[in-house]
Order: structure tokens, then C-alpha cells, then sequence
């Protein structure tokens, strides 16, 4: 019966041994109690004792986590209304704060990280266009809500908030139908305009070849009676030499080529006066 009390006492002193001893990692952040009551807030990483029953140690994560929020509705400056998609990198800065704030519970220091983005992003958002925000002033306003979040963070929640971004903002469905409606029209009206301008150049460019195609065709058939005129020319000059030389040989030269052409089809009647001058060689030769 000794030996078993015995064996119940240390066993008892065992477990009571064993609960002094806590272990806080690297990636962790832990908290004191004493009685429920805070007696260190912020235990370094290492190996620690405490008292067992009286001191109790909470842990929380100590690297850099992410809040994905849902897409929520926000309106701009001219009430436009945009779905914007966000996510906030944040860590515990704090722990007593933070332990204070959230007993440690990382869902319920979400639930005000979330609430708290939200309720940013509205403000900034409503002082807007949605050109602002859409495009150039995005990265003021990310900077703005990060150091507006943060101090607000740090101050009641002990979280420090080190970047505020946005994944993607869209327009609502029923703005995005009548929006690709608008833009289809704009191009429908940009398209007919640039097949107007191609109708009218090409109808240019067409005039433009006919009038080339008859100022060519024209200095064509200038160029071809200069130089048809410049041929008769010296034909004639050279007909008229050889005439001067031997005119009796060329006038007998130039009747001998009227009668092969005027008989070269026997079929043909040709009335003429036999004492008429065109007779005057098949006279001679008759004689």
C-alpha cells in the first residue's frame, strides 16, 4: 500500500514537472497567465518554466499571414459601382494587445482585419473616380489604407499591417453588359467610319489612275503623230528627191504600183475612158 502512494506521488510530481515546462518556437509568439491574468506578454522563443496549475502559456503564429477578403461592392465619386477583390499581409506586433483583443483567436482578428479593410476601402474609394481608381492613383490609395489600417491595427488589435492590395477590380455584371454594349457601338461606329474613309480613298486613288490612264494614252498618241508625222515628212522628202532626180522613171514607177494594185483582183469592174491619162503606159507599150 506505501509503495503504491508512493508510486501515485511521483507520478503526480512527474506530470507537475512536466507542466512546468514550455517550449515557444522561432515562428511563435506566446503570453504568460497567471490566474487568467497577464504575467509576461511577450515570452521570447526558447525553452521556459512555469508554475504548474497557477501559469498557463497561449501561442499564437508569429510569421507574416494573409487575409483574402471577399469581393465586395464599393461605390466612386460619381456613384459608379465597382467589385473589388482584395488581400491584406499582416502579423501580430503586439501581444499583449493582441491577446487582449482576440484572446489569441486569429479568425476573430481576421474578422476585424476584414471589417476594418472594408470599411478603408469605402472611404477611399468614395473620394475616387473610377479612373483613380482603376488606373494611376491605385497605388496612393493602397498606401494610404496600409498606413491608415495599420495604426489603427496597432493601436487596438496589436497587429501590424504591412501591405494592403488589390487582386482585381471588376465592374458589376449588369454595368459590364451595358458597358460591352457601349463599347461594341463605339466600334461598330469607328469601323463604318474607317470603311467611309476607304471608300472615299479608293474612289481617289481610282480617279487618280483614270486621269494618269488618259494623260498617258494622250501623250502617247501625241508622241506616236510626231513621230508618224516626222516619218511622212521624210517620205515625202524622199520621194520628192528621188522624184527630182528621174521624174519621168518615177511617174512610170508610180503607175506600173496603181495598175498591180487596181487589177490584183480580176472579179473587179473598173469603167474608165481609154484616152484617160491612167492608160498612158499600156498605150505606149502597145505602140
Amino acid at each position: 500500500m506505501r509503495n503504491l502512494v508512493f508510486l501515485v506521488i511521483g507520478v503526480l510530481v512527474l506530470l507537475l514537472a512536466l507542466d512546468g515546462v514550455y517550449e515557444v518556437k522561432q515562428t511563435e509568439r506566446a503570453v504568460l497567465l497567471r490566474f487568467g491574468a497577464v504575467e509576461r506578454a511577450d515570452v521570447l522563443p526558447g525553452l521556459h518554466f512555469k508554475w504548474p496549475i497557477a501559469d498557463s502559456v497561449k501561442i499564437t503564429d508569429a510569421r507574416v499571414l494573409t487575409l483574402d477578403s471577399q469581393a465586395e461592392r464599393y461605390y466612386t465619386l460619381e456613384k459608379k459601382p465597382l467589385i473589388v477583390d482584395s488581400f491584406v499581409k499582416w502579423r501580430v506586433a503586439d501581444v499583449a494587445t493582441f491577446y487582449t483583443a482576440t484572446s489569441f483567436d486569429e479568425r476573430q482578428a481576421e474578422r476585424l482585419l476584414s471589417e476594418r479593410v472594408n470599411e478603408g476601402l469605402r472611404n477611399q474609394i468614395s473620394r475616387r473616380t473610377m479612373h483613380e481608381v482603376i488606373s494611376g492613383a491605385r497605388d496612393e490609395l493602397m498606401k494610404e489604407l496600409t498606413e491608415s489600417l495599420d495604426r489603427f491595427m496597432r493601436r487596438d488589435v496589436g497587429v501590424e499591417v504591412l501591405d494592403v492590395r488589390v487582386k482585381r477590380i471588376d465592374l458589376p455584371p449588369e454595368v459590364s453588359s451595358a458597358v460591352f454594349d457601349r463599347m461594341n457601338s463605339e466600334r461598330q461606329i469607328l469601323a463604318r467610319q474607317f470603311r467611309a474613309t476607304g471608300r472615299e480613298r479608293a474612289l481617289e486613288i481610282r480617279a487618280d489612275a483614270d486621269r494618269q490612264v488618259v494623260v498617258i494614252a494622250a501623250e502617247a498618241y501625241r508622241k506616236a503623230e510626231e513621230t508618224r508625222g516626222e516619218g511622212d515628212a521624210k517620205s515625202a522628202a524622199t520621194y520628192a528627191a528621188a522624184f527630182n532626180q528621174d521624174p519621168d522613171f518615177f511617174r512610170f514607177y508610180r503607175s506600173i504600183n496603181a495598175y498591180v494594185n487596181v487589177f490584183a483582183d480580176k472579179s473587179d469592174l473598173l469603167v474608165l475612158d481609154p484616152s484617160s491619162e491612167f492608160f498612158r503606159y499600156l498605150k505606149q507599150s502597145q505602140q
